[in-house]
């Protein structure tokens, strides 16, 4: 029995919290959690942080981030994949299913779309009290250009049946979370994954090659908009529903919640952020900058998944006032952040750098986190110690 259930379920195979297995499960995986008062940065926090890794700020530079520099997080094992021997089905309420090899997948029309990735639990380390779970300060994100074949365009040769609501994602890491044993596994609503606009892509390269192992060779899933955990990597299976999905990573995991009794609220929708490359250079542990008195250029990147940037602004006082700073215009790439800088006159003492960006509905930065139990969608502005002579 390989763990693997009905994509309806909770994919955990029926076996956590079945008899004696799934009490030995729940003795190694333990309940979610927040971190005690005071209680700092653990082992299984630093090993998750060990495997896992965000995006050097310094890299903000690149306007297509490096694959080696792009954050990474991976929930279990980076899989043995093989793309000679892969296979991607697509099934459940569509009226031809498809076994598709990479071949063929290759033979089909490609887009390549630039698209910015944010983790949803990016900031979560910032938060008090803390969640204990790879503990992001502001480093998870990227920007790829990801090729591919465009998901309407396989539903469309399935042939979708009308009952259909959601499409569900398969991919082959396997692991065990809060005592349920699962393939990492998420869905999309049926008019998500079948819109154009953003295009939903089975994904096969990265920047112009083929997938990293860590980015989900040989293929994954690429939703331009949303937070990383909707982006399916190791992709091998597309089953269509006609109910709502209520797997672990759906029901239970990325959820806004305040309680761990309440359902919550999904976690979808990247929301608007602006993060600045640090000037000067840093100290070692610290990281605090050190720079030279005079013009100082400030630059970075902005992105929101929910409208277009429309404005950066940025503080040199801690917050306490805010000038407008110079947006790149429209580059043709939607789904992908957007270039922002100013110049600062630095005076010798210690100084607080920090921007924020506004979309255009209106929705801006916020200079305190709301908290929630998961440290999702933490977007609250970044904060940059610098000490000028």
């Amino acid at each position: 029995m390989d763990g693997r259930a009905g994509p309806g379920g909770t994919g955990n195979g029926g076996r956590a919290g079945a008899g004696e297995a799934g009490g030995a499960l729940r003795g190694i995986s333990t309940p979610a959690r927040l971190a005690d008062p005071g209680e700092g940065i653990g082992r299984d926090e630093l090993a998750l942080a060990a495997r896992n890794h965000g995006l050097p700020l310094e890299a903000l530079r690149y306007d297509v981030t490096p694959p080696g520099l792009h954050y990474v997080l991976v929930h279990y094992d980076v899989p043995a994949a093989e793309a000679d021997s892969w296979t991607l089905t697509l099934g459940g309420r569509v009226r031809e299913p498809l076994a598709l090899d990479l071949a063929a997948l290759r033979s089909l029309p490609s887009v390549t779309h630039r698209v910015t990735m944010e983790c949803a639990g990016n900031g979560r380390a910032r938060l008090a009290p803390r969640p204990v779970s790879q503990p992001w300060l502001v480093e998870a994100v990227g920007t790829a250009d990801w090729t591919g074949v465009p998901l309407r365009t396989l539903l469309a040769r399935a042939g979708v049946e009308p009952d259909a609501v959601e499409a569900v994602f398969t991919g082959a890491d396997h692991g065990v979370e809060r005592g349920v044993e699962q393939d990492y596994r998420r869905s999309l609503p049926l008019a998500d994954a079948s819109s154009g606009d953003p295009e939903v892509l089975v994904a096969y390269a990265m920047n112009g090659a083929p997938l990293p192992p860590q980015h989900g060779h040989p293929l994954r899933l690429v939703v331009p908009g949303w937070y990383g955990m909707a982006h399916v990597k190791w992709l091998r299976d597309i089953t269509l529903t006609d109910t709502p999905f209520t797997g672990f990573q759906q029901a239970e995991a990325y959820r806004l919640r305040l309680s761990p009794d309440e359902p919550g609220e999904p976690v979808n929708r990247i929301a608007p952020r602006a993060l600045m490359i640090p000037p000067g250079f840093p100290d070692f542990m610290s990281r605090t900058r050190v720079v030279e008195a005079g013009v100082v250029r400030l630059e970075g990147r902005a992105w929101s998944g929910r409208a277009p940037v429309a404005a950066v602004e940025v503080s040199t006082d801690d917050g306490a006032s805010w000038r407008s700073a110079s947006l790149a215009p429209p580059d043709g790439h939607p789904w992908s952040w957007r270039s922002w800088h100013t110049e600062w006159t630095a005076t010798p003492g210690h100084h607080v750098l920090t921007a924020r960006a506004t979309d255009a509905e209106g929705t801006a930065q916020p200079l305190a986190q709301p908290w929630n139990r998961g440290g999702f969608a933490n977007n609250e502005v970044q904060r940059v110690p610098v000490l000028c002579r």
